[in-house]
């Protein structure tokens, strides 16, 4: 699964977050990562990265007091002005930019028709994700929506994505030249009312159950508690800040990675 190699497929991920410092405390107490900022006039975003030095993803400080914590997906687009006008013309909306981040690449952030938000990220000076599919990197991108239907047609049109047929439980994966990089999932009953339909990070780890613990002893919440599925054990967690994310150790002989 190249998913940081394939066009239109995931290739970043960053944290927007109010307290910069407590979340890199979090991360690296939780999941290993070192973190530094990108040096120029970045307005202070930061880079979370393995004890080898290969990036992870990235943070940002909030710009507004009042702006929830979470972690944004981004989708690689040779040509950001070109795409968010699909998403323009396909029903979503363009809530940031396009921009260019100095050197290093042109940006956007986007909503799908039922609200879910995603970056879009097009590749100068800076590549995308140093590492994908390892222990410690993001291995997996998750939209959970009330209407499947819609974000099948939305990202298709925009991005060019197709998804498997729906399992037992109607879940579908989503896939890029048959390379699958992420679910799609239908959003039930046991999904409160306010809760909208948005994109979710799953970060590969060794043992689901240390993460989980980990996360608790750093002052995180376990919102799902390590469960065994098909495909290996997650749990889905959240940061002291409220950016929810997954942590997802793959069962070898599902097919869907080659962790290192």
């Amino acid at each position: 699964m190249k998913i940081a190699n394939v066009s239109s497929a995931p290739c970043w991920a960053d944290l927007t977050t109010p307290d910069t410092s407590a979340a890199r405390r979090f991360y690296r107490s939780v999941l290993g990562w070192e973190s530094g900022e990108l040096p120029g006039d970045a307005r202070g975003y930061g880079l979370f990265a393995l004890d080898d030095g290969r990036t992870v993803g990235g943070l940002v400080p909030t710009a507004r007091p009042d702006r929830p914590a979470a972690w944004l997906p981004y989708f690689q687009a040779e040509g950001v002005d070109a795409v968010t006008a699909r998403v323009e013309g396909a029903g979503g909306t363009v809530t940031a930019g396009p921009s260019d981040m100095l050197d290093q690449g042109r940006y956007a952030v986007c909503a799908d028709p039922a609200g879910a938000v995603f970056g879009l990220w097009q590749r100068r000076a800076h590549p995308g994700f140093g590492v994908v599919n390892a222990i410690g990197g993001f291995c997996w991108f998750e939209l959970a929506s009330r209407d499947p239907a819609v974000p099948t047609d939305f990202y298709a049109t925009v991005l060019g994505w197709a998804t498997t047929s729906p399992d037992e439980n109607g879940y579908r994966m989503w896939t890029v030249d048959d390379e699958p990089f992420g679910g799609l999932l239908r959003m039930n009953d046991s999904f409160p009312p306010h809760v909208p339909p948005h994109w979710m990070v799953y970060v590969a780890t060794a043992d689901c159950d240390a993460t989980a613990a980990r996360c608790a002893k750093a002052g995180g919440s376990v919102l799902v508690p390590p469960r065994t599925i098909a495909s290996g054990r997650f749990t889905v967690l959240s940061d002291p800040q409220g950016a929810v994310f997954g942590a997802l150790a793959l069962n070898p002989l599902s097919g869907l990675a080659e962790l290192a």
